[in-house]
């Protein structure tokens, strides 16, 4: 069996996700990558068979997008172009963790492909959104990366189709400690700004992750380490809490080993404010800036109780075996015969557990 697994390479969740769960689907055949994006700063360890700049969106440094960066790279031309010669039909089995150009792919030569991840799981209703309708964050959500078939990953199964998160093996089978460190990853937020507000909590020692370091470096009660996916999860299990922005993967994992955690959403990014809406059911702090009023925020963040713990209720192994019998039932048949877009996108997809 050949399988196409189409990688989104917005951030360093997507990449995570797939180095983790990549030894179980090749158990079901040979598996080629296309790794779409330009705006990861994890060392990318997969077999990629295609590679795209594709549609990315890029951070500024003080909490919010940058538009400019995405409207300058940006290409639909390039999209369009790319889309046709992406050999989809080759495969039978297309897996796509929202990709456009893959999605695209799919709808130009008919080819049935499985919407798979955390952003699937906002196909349906009952996944928790922020307060303040945003249409054109819906719109993304539901139209970006369209698929024949879903299965979503959350925090909690807000519905048949949508499963537990995949946490990478390290975190499974760690034993956390506290060393009374704090892990701090808010790409969004240049280091000069999270010097000037960490500094003025001298008694803590943090470890901030930053995308501009090349070497670890010490200054005064705070330690710039460079983005590597062992030496954050080295941190963050012997943390004493994480700040970070309003993911999925870490946030999953920070509650996955009990840690304290508080989330900064991206200032436009309608997908973590929604995110954030899901995590204030687990007890955690959210922050939706930076400002005069952050370091009485950590210490009140430090002396509050620890949040709820996230509950695994799939392994691995039972999502990666889902996934597959549902492409296997998607096998010979054509995309138009497998969606229907005024019925519901989780028929699909039913549970097998």
């Amino acid at each position: 069996m050949k399988i196409l697994y189409a990688v989104q390479a917005t951030g360093n969740g997507h990449i995570s996700r797939a180095i983790e769960i990549l030894p179980f689907i090749q158990q079901y055949g040979e598996v080629d990558i296309f790794l779409s994006g330009s705006n990861s700063n994890l060392q990318a360890e997969l077999p990629i068979k295609y590679r795209s700049k594709g549609l990315s969106l890029f951070y500024g440094n003080k909490g919010g997008l940058d538009y400019w960066k995405m409207l300058k790279d940006c290409s639909l031309v390039s999209v369009w172009k790319e889309a046709n010669s992406l050999p989809v039909e080759k495969y039978d089995i297309v897996l796509n963790d929202f990709d456009c150009i893959t999605a695209l792919a799919c709808k130009l030569k008919g080819k049935p492909s499985i919407g798979f991840g955390h952003q699937a799981s906002f196909q349906s209703k009952h996944t928790p959104r922020t307060s303040k309708k945003d249409i054109a964050g819906e719109w993304v959500l539901h139209q970006y990366a369209k698929a024949s078939a879903y299965v979503g990953l959350h925090f909690e199964a807000y519905d048949q189709f949508i499963f537990s998160p995949i946490l990478k093996s390290n975190i499974l089978h760690a034993n956390p400690t506290n060393k009374k460190h704090i892990t701090v990853y808010l790409s969004h937020y240049s280091d000069d700004m999270l010097m000037h507000y960490l500094y003025q909590h001298p008694d803590i020692y943090f470890e901030v992750f930053s995308k501009r370091v090349k070497t670890p470096t010490r200054s005064n009660n705070i330690r710039f380490i460079p983005i590597s996916n062992e030496a954050f999860t080295k941190s963050m299990i012997e943390s004493e809490g994480v700040i970070t922005g309003a993911g999925f993967e870490t946030p999953a994992e920070a509650l996955y080993l009990g840690k304290k955690l508080m989330c900064l959403p991206i200032r436009g990014q309608y997908e973590q404010l929604c995110n954030a809406a899901a995590l204030k059911n687990f007890g955690i702090t959210i922050v939706n800036k930076i400002d005069s009023e952050f370091t009485q925020t950590i210490n009140s963040w430090l002396s509050s109780p620890n949040p709820k713990p996230l509950t695994l209720q799939h392994t691995t192994y039972e999502i990666v075996q889902h996934v597959m019998e549902l492409g296997r039932a998607l096998l010979g048949k054509k995309e138009e015969e497998v969606y229907s877009p005024a019925s519901s996108t989780c028929h699909a997809s039913t549970t097998l557990f």
